[in-house]
């Protein structure tokens, strides 16, 4: 009788165990309505394939952002297209294709990013596509040229302080090291 006692309790204490600590959920549902009582159903099988697959998907969806996204110093990924959730920026039933206006369809995500007395033109008017792209982008930041090119596609006009700029440029040094591209406090966007 006492053997009995001990195989019983060392039954209970491996169920609880393997009930507490793993086993996929089958033994687990299994181990719980050999011990207790009033434990609920298991759902279909199907529908518990149906979340196991969505649940897996999403995980996959979200480790290859992840890996694109550690990538950047190479490449960026919009990380909405990166896990194919497009209907986060479109919308097949309006005239635009777009859930907002496009002026506006950044800001959704991106709120509150202006900051500072003093804002760059495409940045404050929500002109975002004249220096990224929306999906994926061989430049860090989803750009659409390197950063040591950016500034130039728009800026062809002589610099105020054209000796000290020629010197900075020499020596790789980007616009964005001085100056935020996007707002700030100081004129000229100076960090």
């Amino acid at each position: 009788m006492v053997w009995k006692d001990k195989i019983g309790a060392f039954m209970v204490v491996g169920g609880l165990i393997c009930l507490l600590c793993g086993c996929d959920p089958l033994t687990r549902y299994k181990v719980a309505t050999t011990v207790f009582d009033g434990v609920p159903r298991m759902p279909p099988a199907d529908q518990y394939c149906q979340e196991f697959h969505e649940q897996a998907t999403v995980q996959e969806r979200e480790a290859e952002a992840r890996k694109k996204l550690e990538q950047k110093d190479t490449e960026s990924v919009h990380p909405p297209y990166a896990e194919k959730r497009c209907d986060a920026c479109h919308d097949k039933n309006t005239e635009s294709g777009f859930v907002v206006p496009r002026d506006k369809l950044c800001g959704v995500c991106h709120q509150n990013f202006i900051k500072g007395t003093f804002g760059h033109g495409p940045a404050v008017v929500g002109a975002c596509l004249s220096c990224h792209v929306p999906h994926n982008s061989k430049f860090p930041k989803l750009l659409k040229v390197s950063k040591d090119e950016l500034c130039k596609t728009c800026h062809h006009e002589e610099r105020l302080s054209k000796g000290m700029h020629d010197k900075v440029t020499s020596k790789n040094i980007a616009c964005t090291d001085c100056h935020d591209p996007h707002s700030g406090n100081r004129k000229f966007f100076l960090k």
